[in-house]
C-alpha cells in the first residue's frame, strides 16, 4: 500500500473483525474487498487478508480447545481435507478481473449464508447430508487459497443444515478450518508471489493487522454480550453484501 493507511480502512478492518469475530469467523473475504476498493495491487490483497485471518482466529481457536469445545477427530477431518487444497489453491495464477469476481461472489454468497437460521434444538440428529461434509471441505479449501479467505464462513452454515454438531462445536470447528486454511493458503501464495511481496504487504498495512487484533478481541469477548447474536449476524450480512455487490459493480 502505498503511503499511510487511510483511517477508513483501518476502522473498516477493526469492525469487520469485531463482527465477525463475534460469530466465529476471520473475515478474509470482506479484508480482501475492501483493500480491492481502496486500490491496494490485486495481488497483495490475500497475503493481507490470510495475515489478518489468521490474527482473528488463533486466539478463538484457542479459547475452544481449552474450554474442550472442539470436537477434535471429525474437525480434523475436514480440515487434513481442506487444507492441501487451499494449499494449491494459492498456487494457481488468476488475473485481476477474474480475482475480484469470484471475491465479489464470495461475498454476496456469505451475506446469504450467514442469514441461514441455526437451529441448535436437533443438533443431536445429523441429517444425511452429514456425512458428505467431508466432500464439501477440499472445494472450500481451494477457494480460500485462491482468493484469501479462511472457507469457514461457507462451512459453517453447511454443517448447522446437516445438524453435524452442536452450535458450538460447529463454531469451534470452523474457527480451526479458517486458522489452518489461512495458513497453507498464504503458504501457496508466497511460493507464488515470493515471500518478497509478503513483506512488502505485511510492512505496509501494519496498522491494519493491529485494527483486526482489537476487533477481534472485543469481537470474541464483548459484541455478543451487547446485541443478540442473531442481530449481530444480520448485521453483518447486511454489510458483506454491501461491500460484495459494490465490488462486483466496480470489479
Amino acid at each position: 500500500m502505498i503511503g499511510a493507511v487511510p483511517v477508513l480502512l483501518v476502522l473498516g478492518f477493526l469492525v469487520t473483525a469485531l463482527l465477525y469475530a463475534s460469530v466465529g469467523f476471520g473475515g478474509g473475504s470482506t479484508y480482501s474487498a475492501l483493500l480491492a476498493l481502496s486500490g491496494l495491487d490485486y495481488r497483495l490483497l490475500p497475503l493481507v487478508s490470510l495475515a489478518c485471518n489468521i490474527v482473528v482466529v488463533a486466539g478463538s481457536s484457542i479459547r475452544f480447545a481449552r474450554a474442550g469445545i472442539t470436537p477434535w477427530r471429525p474437525a480434523l477431518v475436514l480440515v487434513g481435507l481442506a487444507a492441501p487444497a487451499s494449499f494449491l489453491g494459492g498456487l494457481v495464477p488468476i488475473g485481476r478481473e477474474a480475482f475480484l469476481m469470484l471475491l465479489g461472489t464470495s461475498l454476496v454468497l456469505t451475506s446469504l449464508t450467514m442469514l441461514i437460521p441455526v437451529a441448535e434444538a436437533r443438533a443431536g440428529e445429523p441429517t444425511r447430508f452429514a456425512r458428505w461434509m467431508p466432500f464439501v471441505a477440499p472445494p472450500l479449501g481451494f477457494l480460500a487459497g485462491l482468493v484469501g479467505i479462511g472457507g469457514g464462513i461457507f462451512l459453517a452454515p453447511l454443517l448447522h443444515l446437516a445438524r453435524w454438531q452442536g452450535a458450538r462445536a460447529i463454531a469451534a470447528t470452523a474457527s480451526l478450518f479458517i486458522l489452518v486454511n489461512s495458513l497453507f493458503g498464504l503458504a501457496g501464495q508466497l511460493l507464488k508471489n515470493g515471500p518478497g511481496m509478503m513483506g512488502q504487504a505485511i510492512g505496509a498495512s501494519l496498522p491494519l493487522l493491529l485494527a483486526v487484533v482489537v476487533g477481534g478481541q472485543i469481537g470474541s469477548l464483548l459484541a455478543a454480550r451487547l446485541l443478540p447474536l442473531q442481530w449481530i449476524r444480520r448485521l453483518t450480512a447486511v454489510l458483506v453484501f454491501m461491500v460484495g455487490f459494490r465490488l462486483l459493480c466496480t470489479g
